[in-house]
């Protein structure tokens, strides 16, 4: 899985919403962890629990530990990487021993963040230096910071569209169909990958809204309205998921996909297509070093639609580190998460974007900078609404099953019709939003 499990593996848990931790460990005493102001008398021993269990074992996060005492050489780091994370933190979460540093699991909703986190200061003062404060701010102040983030798009062999005569990238779902058409016809290439039986890949889909619209308000529209009303993002994405399947653009078995081997098959050319998201590149490129092919044969597009002209793609955050309010050592801890954004290079070295406004994008993404790319980041102050709905809705637009059923739908296993599927959808959204008072 490699950094699918620091980036999407955790994008699609951040939203995944289950009933709220309500053991010992939660306290509604409000903490703050104010950044120190001279290193030299920061001390303590902190302990930063991480799901990055590759990073640990190599020694890389020893390294980034050894660098943070260059500044703070009186506050020890040490590292705790769990496998499951989210089940065993969720656990931990129940007392008030779940590290000094922890990336906020999913489980917790935010409106409780402040019985578990201390903050890390007003979204007014951090909003004006980072991005994706918004997902983690409950009444005004900031609970967590993700030292990284990235954008979706299609991962596509660049060699293998050229031959199949496309040059630009398609600017609506209609001109992307017609590009699988002429990678089918022109090429032996499968022309789109559905990466089906691992399931978690279809989760991306969802990260089409926002992009479909060019809105930073799509998340507050979720939960006004009805998510696959005509025009709306998510129609719009998961229209063009249908179609692709329907149009028999994909693997010819979609119930024998594999994650792991579909990466040096895209390289080779082997598979033209997949969406994803930015973190994958990194990945992709490995792989087609790994299998003899040209790593710079990868490429990266947005979703085929415009506004004004213009392509958009929005920034998701990876995990937000956060500090335990039980901690003894708050001021290191919040040294460690300010250190640990700053001046790390985690973002760079993962070629992922920086949190840091302002920041240079990373080479991965040269290609929606040279096309002005607008990128653009959700206001999320609806988004714990938003999973609330989809978790009383039962629809799970941050789990992969309901697109599971629409690709069946499409291929012909399950019966219906794409109008009634995506209507029930709808129904069962808005009626869960009314039942919340939403």
């Amino acid at each position: 899985m490699n950094h699918r499990r620091s980036l999407i593996g955790t994008l699609l848990a951040a939203a995944i919403v289950t009933a709220g931790c309500t053991g010992s460990g939660g306290t509604s005493k409000g903490a703050d962890a104010k950044a120190p102001d001279d290193p030299s008398k920061v001390s303590g021993t902190i302990k930063v629990l991480t799901h990055r269990t590759d990073l640990v074992q190599d020694g890389t996060m020893k390294k980034y530990a050894a660098a943070f005492n260059k500044t703070y050489p009186k506050v020890d780091v040490e590292f705790e990487a769990l496998t499951d994370y989210e089940g065993e933190v969720k656990i931990r979460m129940n007392t008030e021993n779940y590290g000094d540093v922890l990336m906020i699991p999913a489980v917790i909703k935010k409106n409780d963040y402040p019985k578990f986190f201390a903050s890390l200061g007003t979204v007014a003062e951090r909003g004006k230096k980072y991005h994706f404060t918004d997902f983690t701010t409950v009444d005004g102040k900031v609970y967590g910071q993700s030292p990284m983030g990235a954008v979706p798009g299609f991962l596509y062999n660049k060699r293998v569209w050229k031959e199949a005569g496309i040059s630009d990238w398609p600017t609506t779902p209609a001109e992307f169909i017609a590009g699988l058409k002429a990678v089918k016809s022109r090429t032996d290439a499968v022309p789109y990958y559905t990466n089906f039986k691992d399931m978690w890949p279809l989760t991306q889909w969802t990260y089409a809204d926002g992009a479909v619209s060019c809105d930073t308000q799509a998340t507050t529209r979720l939960a006004e309205g009805d998510p696959w009303a005509a025009g709306e993002d998510l129609r719009v994405g998961d229209t063009l998921l249908h179609d692709i399947v329907k149009q028999g653009l994909i693997e010819k078995d979609p119930t024998t996909t594999n994650w792991e081997a579909s990466k040096p098959k895209l390289a080779k050319g082997e598979i033209a297509t997949m969406w994803l998201g930015s973190w994958a590149v990194i990945q992709f490129q490995a792989a087609a070093k790994e299998a003899g092919a040209d790593p710079d044969d990868i490429g990266f597009m947005p979703f085929p639609a415009q506004k004004d002209g213009t392509f958009c793609a929005t920034m998701s955050p990876d995990y937000n580190q956060a500090v335990n309010i039980n901690s003894d050592n708050k001021a290191a801890a919040r040294a460690w998460i300010d250190w640990f954004t700053e001046k790390s290079g985690y973002a760079e070295q993962n070629m992922a974007l920086s949190p840091v406004k302002g920041a240079p994008l990373p080479e991965v993404l040269k290609p929606y900078e040279d096309a002005g790319v607008k990128l653009i980041e959700l206001d999320d102050a609806e988004g714990g609404t938003v999973k609330e709905i989809d978790n009383a809705s039962e629809v799970g637009i941050y789990k992969p099953d309901y697109r599971q059923d629409l690709v069946d739908l499409a291929r012909g296993a399950r019966k219906g019709s794409l109008d009634d599927f995506l209507a029930d959808l709808g129904k069962r959204w808005t009626e869960a939003a009314q039942s919340l008072g939403s």
